[in-house]
């Protein structure tokens, strides 16, 4: 069943392209015509790619690996930063940190700078620092968690990126294709969509069609960690299962004794 349908899209607003003169060649395919002069998109391709990436998506989180969500964007970032936080995945809706993923291990250690400074605040020494250190030190730690606040858990590069906007996020994107992880994203007509894995044809300008699309990976990685979790349970039931038979053999020994 699909997850979402020709309705939902048309009344976000995700059938929108831009202007003809601002096109990407390469989105031909996912383009059905072209009206006063703006590409309006297939919106039947939109619906195939979102099933495809969203059923992708719940895979990659079902065993377990994170999912780094990329929106800088004015119109994407709150959107995306609410939806995502929701799930415990990683984000980026600040300015992409050059080097996050081509370059790891800094981005740790400067999360680990920010975890020493709030230990360094909690302890009896935090007192003996003068007014003006402790200005620093805040002001320190208020620009690493604008930063990388919401990507203090990924202790590991992440199995996948989902992007809105290509062209506005290409350093990430350049990044990621660089290291071999997946790129799933939100491609307009004004971008490439060679440059992404698993591409899903839409309006990434309009809020309404980030927060439908957005909306509809985030379900897709619930339904994963879900699915997940009541695997664990199964392994561990059937686990205390295959155990009873002895313990009710060692109970029965007894008692014949």
């Amino acid at each position: 069943m699909p997850r979402t349908n020709f309705q939902e899209l048309l009344d976000a607003g995700v059938h929108f392209g831009h202007l003809k003169r601002k096109w990407n060649p390469n989105m031909e395919p996912y383009i059905f015509m072209e009206k006063n002069g703006i590409h309006i998109i297939d919106l039947q391709k939109t619906i195939v790619k979102i099933d495809e990436s969203a059923n992708a998506i719940k895979q990659i989180t079902k065993s377990g690996r994170k999912i780094l969500f990329v929106a800088t964007k004015k119109q994407a970032k709150d959107i995306v930063s609410e939806l995502v936080k929701s799930v415990n995945m990683p984000y980026v809706t600040e300015r992409w940190p050059g080097g996050m993923l081509t370059n790891f291990p800094t981005i740790r250690k400067a999360v680990k700078k920010m975890n020493s400074i709030d230990k360094l605040t909690n302890d009896s020494s935090w007192d003996n620092l003068s007014k003006r250190e402790k200005l620093q030190i805040t002001r320190q730690r208020a620009k690493l968690e604008k930063m990388l606040g919401s990507i203090s858990d990924l202790t590991r590069l992440p199995a996948a990126l989902f992007v809105v906007d290509v062209l506005k996020e290409k350093i990430a994107v350049r990044e990621a294709q660089k290291l071999g992880i997946p790129v799933f994203a939100m491609v307009d007509t004004n971008s490439n969509p060679e440059d992404v894995n698993f591409v899903i044809p839409a309006n990434d300008d309009a809020s309404q069609s980030i927060k439908l699309v957005v909306k509809i990976m985030v379900d897709a990685v619930l339904e994963g960690l879900k699915e997940r979790k009541g695997e664990r349970e199964k392994e561990e039931s059937e686990s205390n299962k295959k155990a009873t038979p002895e313990e009710t053999k060692g109970e029965v020994g007894s008692k014949k004794k």
